[in-house]
């Protein structure tokens, strides 16, 4: 951390000090704050101990770093947003210019004096509070491998600018040898000098031009080892760029990463300003050359070779900064990426992480869709509506990134004739259009300061579907793909998809549910979903192949079902996040356990606990809940009702049908069986928050007709009964036990004895009615209907 950062970091006593010292015009402020870390990296000590030249060269790197500090504020410039920065760095320039242009050595000796007093200040304030200036304890630590990037790029900075001071001493050494040579020359051309003064003037000359290669020999050495740091650095940086890729790839399938490229792109821009910068000098080199040369001029041979490396370098520091920072992804009706649909608009962004661009000039970016596709024998052909092509801008005054942002785009298939749909049909072996794998390709001409060069960048991978019923199984590729392939461009992935380990896929899994809930799965639940693939026994490195995954029956699935796991698993999730996602966030929702496991869980606990698991039998999606009860033998029997769907959860939610769900006694008395949400929690006082509020019924107030209510009810444990079974009927807010209340209501509108065969059937005769106005035909002669009517009262 530099000093004037934890500068920044002192409390108001302290800082009060720090204003007062930069009171005077002695330094600007925001001279101090811009070049922070250069003013630090000098030695002004030495500057004030070597003299004016020393000093000199100093005071115009500082205007020369001012001038690229103002250049580039401009460059990010958008309505004027930097205008007065602009100013106030502008009028520093011309303050600093003006007050130290002929004692340069003043300003050394006023930095150094600011410096050694901002020193005390820091100390009397770790003094006085006995706690580190340091960054808060909050803040993200950088590791070891981003404090080796930190500190080359500190260290090449410094080398530059040292390297800087030396070309220009040499090139006011190459002028005097240059002046004294050619007047030698001239002299001996018109009036030849004796033997002696010849001779000492040769010698002089010839001390000189040894001081010359000298000079140029040790400038080549160090230019040669900046660039083997600047190698390393690379290394470095290209290293973070393919760690950043993978965290990308992660949270395209629902890991938390952070993948904002802040450091990333200040890191690979100063790295780029110093290579260019080394350039300018290597260029300066070139140009002495062309004045000065002699026999064994080391320039002759090493300078074109340190050139071509140089460039080499900054072409490929330019390649690997071109990146895809956002995958493409819709946004309806699929918020997943990668999913893409043919004729749905879909968004796409790549950035240079550079962030130095030749104003003069508009760089465009093309993008494609498989351009370098060549074995995609069988595979659809798109075309790409709307621009193909966009401008490298400024996206955002304030990040200043150099973005290229597609929002609107849309891809059409393209009709080949004689071949069906598309260039299906061409290749016997042509894959399911949720595996065919398709990549999206950005293209920039880039030029900057003599450097061109094309740069390229890919997406990851999209599978690209047709109708919205695809996208599950579209996802399904994805997740396979990512989880598994470590060439982002491998097309034909699913030619031969490799198995994956249950160690892979319950992560993968747990990622699913924590992105779309915020609530990932436990081991316990992850055990379930493996015996469900694998069968007993599972372990984590059990196989899964992409059949047994995404397109057959699972191990124990009943034998009617005909889906796959993730067929299932997508039911469930889009049944969460619809119906039941406060609950599963809030752990009240076991969800995943057999039916083996649970009776192990309820067996113990006392009658009327239950649970609430996902239905097995459901493709789309189902729940339910399993209490326990015992026989008057103590033996345990376990119940369990006909799965709710996410047709009947819009119209009751699941806290509604567990208060209010009732079943018929052997006596036909309803009752509530459920009484514990597993282990032990009342179950009002589990659901009780998630109850929709009622309204209360006046027992005064006189109606045409009375209130009804949709109740789950059950004639008997293990079956399902609902009161009007095919459509269901608008939910009242009243509760049954407030019409209740209302006797005068009660005994005129409707029969509640226990023996009413409108609410009971014995198993033999219960029929599921066609439809709600089905009503069971009653006749005056059924000893049911005697038992509740007087026939002498009835005139036939």
């Amino acid at each position: 951390m530099s000093q004037w950062q934890r500068i920044q970091m002192l409390d108001k006593v302290h800082m009060d000090q720090i204003d007062l010292l930069y009171s005077e015009d002695t330094l600007p402020m925001e001279v101090r704050q811009y070049l922070a870390y250069w003013i630090e990296e000098q030695n002004w000590n030495q500057a004030i101990e070597l003299g004016p030249s020393q000093a000199s060269c100093l005071f115009h790197t500082m205007l020369s770093s001012l001038d690229d500090q103002i250049g580039r504020l401009a460059l990010g410039e958008e309505n004027n947003a930097n205008m007065l920065l602009k100013h106030n760095l502008r009028r520093s320039k011309l303050h600093l210019s003006s007050k130290y242009q002929e004692h340069p050595q003043e300003l050394a000796i006023a930095i150094e004096a600011l410096l050694r007093q901002e020193k005390a200040i820091l100390s009397e304030a770790f003094s006085a509070s006995q706690a580190s200036v340091d960054s808060p304890c909050d803040s993200p630590v950088p590791t070891s491998h981003q404090h080796k990037i930190e500190e080359r790029l500190m260290e090449m900075h410094r080398t530059v600018q040292s390297l800087k001071c030396s070309i220009e001493q040499h090139d006011d050494l190459q002028d005097n040898f240059d002046f004294s040579f050619r007047t030698h020359n001239y002299l001996e051309k018109t009036c030849p000098a004796s033997e002696p003064i010849r001779s000492k003037t040769i010698q002089n000359l010839q001390s000189m031009l040894n001081k010359l290669n000298h000079f140029r020999q040790e400038m080549l050495s160090q230019i040669h080892e900046l660039l083997g740091r600047s190698a390393t650095l690379r290394d470095l940086l290209l290293e973070e760029v393919l760690q950043w890729q993978v965290r990308q790839r992660l949270v395209c399938i629902g890991e938390k990463y952070d993948t904002s490229l802040g450091r990333l792109e200040e890191w690979f821009t100063k790295n780029a300003e110093i290579l260019f910068q080394l350039l300018h000098l290597l260029m300066m080199l070139k140009g002495m050359y062309d004045k000065v040369t002699y026999h064994t001029d080391p320039l002759k041979d090493q300078l074109p070779l340190l050139v071509k490396r140089l460039q080499e370098q900054i072409i490929c520091l330019l390649k690997s900064a071109f990146v895809v920072e956002v995958q493409p992804k819709m946004q309806v009706p699929n918020k997943r990426p990668l999913v893409l649909r043919t004729s749905h608009k879909f968004s796409v962004r790549a950035r240079l992480l550079v962030k130095l661009l030749d104003r003069n000039k508009s760089p465009e970016v093309k993008i494609d869709i498989d351009r370098d596709a060549t074995d995609l024998t069988g595979f659809r052909r798109f075309n790409i509506l709307t621009s193909s092509t966009k401008t490298l801008m400024i996206h955002d005054p304030q990040k200043q990134g150099l973005v290229c942002d597609f929002k609107y785009i849309t891809l059409k298939e393209q009709k080949i004739s004689g071949t069906g749909k598309g260039n299906k049909g061409i290749s016997e072996g042509s894959l399911p259009v949720t595996e065919e794998l398709h990549i999206i390709t950005f293209t920039l001409d880039y030029s900057y300061r003599g450097i061109e060069c094309q740069l390229q960048t890919s997406t990851l991978p999209v599978v690209i579907i047709s109708n919205a019923n695809q996208i599950s199984s579209a996802w399904a590729s994805i997740l396979w793909f990512i989880m598994l392939s470590r060439d982002t461009k491998d097309q034909l992935f699913f030619s031969k998809p490799p198995a994956a380990t249950w160690a892979q896929l319950s992560t993968v899994l747990s990622w699913q549910f924590s992105a779309a809930t915020e609530q990932g799965l436990d081991k316990h639940q992850l055990k379930m979903l493996g015996e469900k693939l694998c069968g007993p026994g599972v372990n984590s490195q059990s196989t899964i192949t992409w059949d047994q995954f995404s397109k057959g029956a699972t191990a124990s699935s009943p034998e009617d079902n005909n889906f796959s796991f993730w067929t299932w698993i997508d039911g469930i999730l889009l049944l969460i996040q619809e119906h039941l996602l406060q609950l599963w966030k809030n752990g009240l929702i076991m969800g995943f356990v057999s039916r083996k496991h649970e009776k192990h869980l309820l067996k113990r606990k006392i009658a009327g606990t239950f649970l609430i698991r996902f239905s097995e039998s459901t493709s789309s999606g189902g729940i339910t809940f399993t209490w326990v009860d015992f026989n008057s033998d103590g033996s345990p029997k376990f119940n369990s009702v006909e799965p709710y769907t996410k047709k009947e959860l819009q119209f009751l939610s699941l806290p509604d049908i567990i208060r209010d769900y009732q079943l018929f006694a052997i006596e036909a008395i309803p009752e509530n069986p459920l009484l514990y949400l597993y282990p032990d929690t009342p179950r009002d006082e589990a659901f009780g928050s998630y109850y929709e509020e009622r309204q209360k019924v006046s027992t005064t107030e006189q109606r045409e007709y009375l209130n009804r209510r949709l109740i789950r009810v059950s004639t008997q444990p293990g079956e399902t009964q609902m009161s009007d079974v095919n459509e269901p009927l608008p939910i009242s807010k009243e509760l049954v036990t407030d019409e209740l209340q209302n006797t005068e209501h009660t005994m005129k509108n409707f029969l509640l004895d226990k023996e009413d065969p409108f609410l009971f059937q014995s198993n033999e005769e219960q029929q599921e009615p066609s439809s709600p106005f089905d009503i069971p035909q009653l006749r005056v002669d059924d000893p049911d209907f005697q038992c509740l009517l007087n026939l002498e009262a009835i005139n036939l």
